[in-house]
């Protein structure tokens, strides 16, 4: 059927998954993914999961526990560890929140803001040279570009080149590039008095990350938010990037 894991994708994806030596024995953890791929590709409720890939509550449930284990989290740093670390861009998209993923009543901790639009959600991300995706965050869609810019880019490898756009023309982010031993390289806000080191030409690969966020919101539950909580939102996000790794380098091999 359609969204499901190749052999490819499963043997990458099988040996970071938690093992259950004892007990009843666990359901077909392929035949699981492949309904959690499902959903998050159709943009389907959960309800609607076809009974190929068995109970709706098993795929749920199972989406659900192993993001609590940090199973989804430690599976894209895994495949994130050996990312080639010459190129660095970091950017945003902001994505809509549906109505049915409104903000829990008295709970504004969900990473969701309001704007002229509605509600929107906006996520961070860093993709390496090659496009693939390293690290991932959320904020409230009104949030600044910049304002995750500490924490996303706190493990920077020195010679690194950062790409970023004018959102990102802050002092104090191209000296926490520096303090790295990295280089910004990102165009002057029009407004900008002291003349930079910028390079166009190097520049034009930062369309890299835009074609990354193409890709995940190929899945409809990544395009447009329906989740309620922001760590299952974020879980959703990571699971469509996790998919971008072996797929990656399926097509090179």
């Amino acid at each position: 059927m359609r969204y499901e894991l190749t052999d490819y994708e499963w043997a990458a994806i099988k040996p970071f998954l938690p093992n259950k030596p004892r007990g009843i024995p666990r359901v077909n953890d392929r035949r699981v993914l492949n309904g959690i791929f499902w959903v998050l590709r159709s943009g389907a409720p959960w309800r609607d999961l076809p009974d190929t890939y068995g109970p709706r509550t098993t795929c749920y449930n199972r989406f659900v526990r192993w993001r609590r284990a940090g199973v989804w989290d430690q599976i894209m740093d895994a495949l994130a560890a050996g990312h080639d670390a010459a190129v660095q861009m970091i950017d945003t998209s902001i994505v809509r929140v549906h109505q049915h993923g409104a903000r829990i009543a008295d709970n504004n901790q969900q990473d969701m803001g309001r704007s002229r639009g509605g509600l929107t959600c906006k996520i961070h991300a860093v993709v390496d040279t090659n496009g693939l995706p390293v690290h991932l965050a959320l904020t409230p869609g009104e949030a600044h570009d910049n304002r995750l810019c500490s924490v996303l880019l706190s493990a920077m490898l020195p010679q690194t080149m950062l790409l970023a756009d004018r959102g990102y023309d802050a002092d104090w982010i191209r000296e926490l590039t520096r303090q790295q031993g990295a280089w910004a390289n990102i165009p002057p806000k029009r407004n900008r008095k002291d003349p930079i080191c910028f390079s166009p030409y190097l520049y034009r690969a930062r369309n890299l990350i835009e074609r990354f966020f193409n890709k995940i919101k190929q899945c409809r539950r990544v395009a447009t938010r329906y989740d309620k909580l922001a760590a299952n939102y974020l879980a959703s996000i990571q699971l469509a990037s996790i998919r971008i790794w072996p797929r990656s380098y399926e097509s090179a091999s």
